[in-house]
């Protein structure tokens, strides 16, 4: 197979090729959502052309909206290693699926219950579950990280269980300090004591294969729109435990999986695009993928096979880049990297990287760096657990870069100088 070919990734891409004369911006913004490449933007408007309508007429644009709306559910299924359609339920978004589905899980547990929530996670994988605890009168623990490793020692998961502990809410890769969570290790605590568990893959998504099987959770969500796909929510559900859920819905929509779930007309050209997006990681396995990571990806279909080879591929590109960009940071005075900065543990996040630079606003430090054609984040991120559990809320939170597989090293070369430059002045 050939090797990873970056210019032609970047010609999928037409936000970084199709500037209509203008320097294309630099795409580090890529954790609140990446750009979409060619055959996403070409399978939604072919939906919205021919096949707009909704489904169960008797009638050919009706079948064809009910072919997309199986493509994307069999895609889903590919992307995460589902054991069937039943399990994928396809929403607006990550945060209002797990606030819906949450609105079920808490009635499976009675007052006085527990469950465990974690300082490092996103605020949708916080805020619905204290809800739901509020609602349903049980009882929250937190599950705090180190603030030296930004790890969690799982030891401490040990004397937050007990047997009341119907729920545990973790996050895959944290989308403030770029930590990759030992998840299996989470469940398998997890289960010691008869709990769920509800898994936030959003960050990890766009940087790393996804087993729901090996990983042993009961729910997964994902956001498609954070790794190159529409602005739409995916979430797996295991359908043992779905079947045992009362779904919120009207009375007119089916009582079977995945319907129940999904409340009213989805977006189908989006469905259109997430099945593209799948498409795309398969077409990425075919084309830069090498044949030794093929070889290590010989389970599933074709697809599942070719989705697993790119992801692995990607990640061998993405590290050099993270390295460089930890690197560049460090070396600037005054600036300050909340995450896992040692070389040789790359494989320990995903490649996002919050800092802070003393003496500078993170809104200044990112406005001046849009202004240069930079994009980057600041603040909290919605990540208010970690944020408040550094210390960082007062000061402005931090300023956030995130990389993707079409960003370069010549892109990290260029936001490095900008930064320096802007510490220096």
């Amino acid at each position: 197979m050939p090797a990873f070919d970056i210019d032609l990734i970047r010609t999928q891409f037409p936000a970084i090729t199709r500037t209509n004369g203008q320097t294309s911006p630099v795409y580090l913004d890529n954790p609140g959502g990446t750009q979409v490449p060619d055959m996403v933007i070409n399978a939604i408007t072919d939906c919205l052309i021919y096949k707009n309508a909704n489904l169960g007429g008797p009638f050919r644009t009706s079948e064809a909206a009910t072919e997309v709306f199986e493509d994307a559910h069999r895609a889903m299924v590919d992307f995460v290693n589902a054991s069937s359609t039943r399990e994928i339920i396809i929403g607006q978004n990550m945060t209002t699926l797990t606030f819906h589905v949450s609105r079920s899980i808490g009635r499976l547990f009675s007052p006085g219950d527990e469950i465990i929530v974690t300082r490092m996670d996103h605020d949708a994988n916080v805020s619905p579950w204290l809800l739901m605890a509020r609602d349903y009168d049980l009882t929250v623990k937190f599950l705090s990280f180190d603030k030296e490793t930004y790890e969690f020692d799982l030891d401490a998961l040990d004397d937050l269980l007990t047997e009341r502990t119907k729920l545990v809410c973790f996050g895959h890769a944290s989308n403030l300090t770029g930590t990759i969570n030992d998840v299996r290790a989470a469940v398998a605590k997890a289960k010691s004591v008869g709990a769920l568990v509800f898994v936030d893959s959003v960050q990890y998504a766009p940087h790393g294969i996804i087993d729901v099987q090996d990983l042993g959770c009961d729910f997964l969500a994902c956001s498609p729109y954070k790794f190159f796909g529409p602005h739409m929510g995916v979430l797996w559900g295991r359908e043992e435990i779905l079947l045992q859920l009362d779904p919120y819905k009207v009375r007119p929509a089916a009582n079977t999986l995945p319907d129940c779930f999904e409340t009213g007309t989805l977006n189908h050209e989006g469905m259109a695009g997430i099945t593209a997006t799948i498409d795309y990681f398969a077409w990425l396995g075919e084309t830069v993928a090498d044949s030794h990571h093929h070889q290590r990806h010989t389970k599933g279909n074709p697809r599942r096979q070719k989705i697993c080879a790119a992801m692995e591929c990607l990640t061998d590109y993405e590290i050099p880049l993270t390295r460089q960009l930890i690197d560049g940071l460090t070396s600037i005075k005054g600036i300050k990297i909340h995450g896992i900065t040692n070389p040789n543990a790359m494989e320990k996040r995903v490649p996002t990287i919050s800092f802070t630079a003393a003496g500078h606003a993170p809104r200044d430090l990112a406005t001046t760096l849009g202004a240069s054609g930079i994009q980057v984040w600041n603040g909290h991120n919605y990540a208010i657990e970690p944020v408040n559990h550094l210390g960082l809320m007062e000061a402005g939170g931090v300023v956030r870069i995130g990389l993707a597989h079409y960003n370069t090293v010549e892109e990290i070369d260029q936001t490095l100088a900008v930064i320096d430059q802007i510490i220096q002045s």
